[in-house]
């Protein structure tokens, strides 16, 4: 069946998207204001689109008031935040820190979350994740009516160290890290946990195949 965007309302177009473009990873993201003040908060519109430099998108939208979410607001103020990874661990803290708030609540501490300090960026990182990406701003764009894509370059990054399994050259235990993945509708996460292994195909091979046909 095709849905025609241009016919459809926003809501709509909403819902076909977060049904259809799963898993999302998670971001949850940590920022604070230029009086340093913190807030957390998850976002599902979230990818890496680059490795040199390393870039990541963060997609918010506005709140139902039509103004601009924290998130949003303090990270074009102090043009620094962290993205934290989520795990089955710290799912449901993750889930605490998505509600509707006032500015004025600490969500890490409704959630009961602790921080430790960042390396290279002043808003800290969330110490129950088992992944932190600290990053400074590289631009947002905003696509009215209702959406700002920020882009940041990941300047730092810390891992579980009981994940690491070659420090010189990166190489990470993604599995034992069990990230969750947001799914379709007002509650449904994916875990990380059933996974296939699918090596890439090599133009030789993929030729020698075709011709032993």
């Amino acid at each position: 069946m095709l849905f025609d965007f241009a016919a459809l309302p926003p809501n709509v177009c909403y819902k076909l998207l977060v049904s259809t473009v799963t898993p999302r990873p998670i971001a949850w993201v940590v920022s604070e204001d230029a009086h340093g003040v913190l807030n957390a908060a998850p976002f599902s519109f979230f990818n890496a689109l680059g490795s040199d430099p390393p870039v990541i998108a963060v997609g918010i939208g506005r709140r139902s008031s039509g103004s601009a979410k924290d998130t949003r607001s303090n990270i074009a103020a102090t043009r620094e935040f962290v993205v934290n990874l989520v795990s089955e661990a710290n799912a449901a803290a993750m889930n605490v820190t998505a509600i509707d708030f006032d500015p004025h609540v600490d969500e890490l501490a409704e959630a009961r979350l602790t921080t430790h300090p960042s390396a290279r960026v002043k808003p800290p990182r969330i110490a129950e994740s088992p992944v932190a990406l600290e990053c400074t701003l590289i631009q947002i764009v905003d696509v009215p009516p209702a959406t700002a894509i920020v882009l940041g370059q990941v300047v730092a990054i810390h891992v579980r160290d009981d994940a690491v399994l070659d420090e010189t050259t990166g190489s990470i235990d993604t599995p034992s890290l069990k990230l969750v993945g947001r799914m379709h509708g007002a509650g449904w996460y994916a875990r990380t946990s059933d996974l296939f292994e699918m090596p890439r195909i090599k133009v030789a091979d993929w030729s020698k195949a075709r011709a032993g046909r």
